[in-house]
């Protein structure tokens, strides 16, 4: 299996993420600080120069860090069957979205991968439902998005990533393969 590869904005986790997830319920597999984010550009699973490809788009497209705060939890997917739950970006979220909004769609048309038609929605998952989550582990998980108050913390998205699947999976999803300043100056 190919491993999937994205664009993203990576978020610093401290003096909220701890304390969010320690009453996540049974059923919920809580992500490493590390790997929290907000996604720009999916690109799915391609080769390492498709990627690159996609990469090398952001040094054309100029963009500078922003501030955000943080709402609540929100479980996203299919409605049905959520699986991503995740904190929206409350305050910020339109500059967040533009700034998706601007890089989505040449970084997925270089790597020549599916375009992705629907409105950005700028947002951390923080944890995911197990695939063999039982029907009472998604009530509780459904449960806890719904009865966590706003998390409130601000933030500044100051960092645009490459990420692909990490190596050892058991203990972070996801490894940072290239990285840059967001207010540095597009070549």
């Amino acid at each position: 299996m190919m491993a999937n590869w994205f664009i993203g904005l990576p978020v610093g986790a401290e003096r909220w993420f701890s304390r969010l997830v320690a009453d996540a319920p049974d059923g919920v597999r809580v992500f490493h600080p590390d790997d929290l984010h907000a996604t720009v550009a999916f690109l799915g699973g391609c080769a390492p120069e498709r990627a690159q490809r996609a990469w090398a788009t952001a040094d054309r497209l100029g963009s500078s860090s922003f501030g955000v705060a943080l709402g609540g939890l929100k479980a996203l997917g299919n409605p049905r069957r959520p699986s991503a739950l995740s904190v929206v970006i409350d305050q910020g979220q339109r500059q967040a979205a533009a700034l998706i909004e601007s890089l989505r769609a040449p970084m997925i048309e270089a790597a020549g991968a599916r375009p992705d038609p629907r409105p950005p929605l700028p947002h951390i998952t923080v944890a995911r439902l197990g695939r063999k989550a039982t029907a009472r582990q998604r009530r509780d998980a459904l449960s806890w998005v719904e009865s966590t108050p706003p998390v409130g913390a601000e933030l500044t998205i100051d960092r645009l990533c490459l990420y692909t699947w990490a190596d050892d999976r058991s203990i972070r999803q996801f490894r940072k393969v290239e990285e840059h300043r967001l207010d540095r100056r597009p070549s």
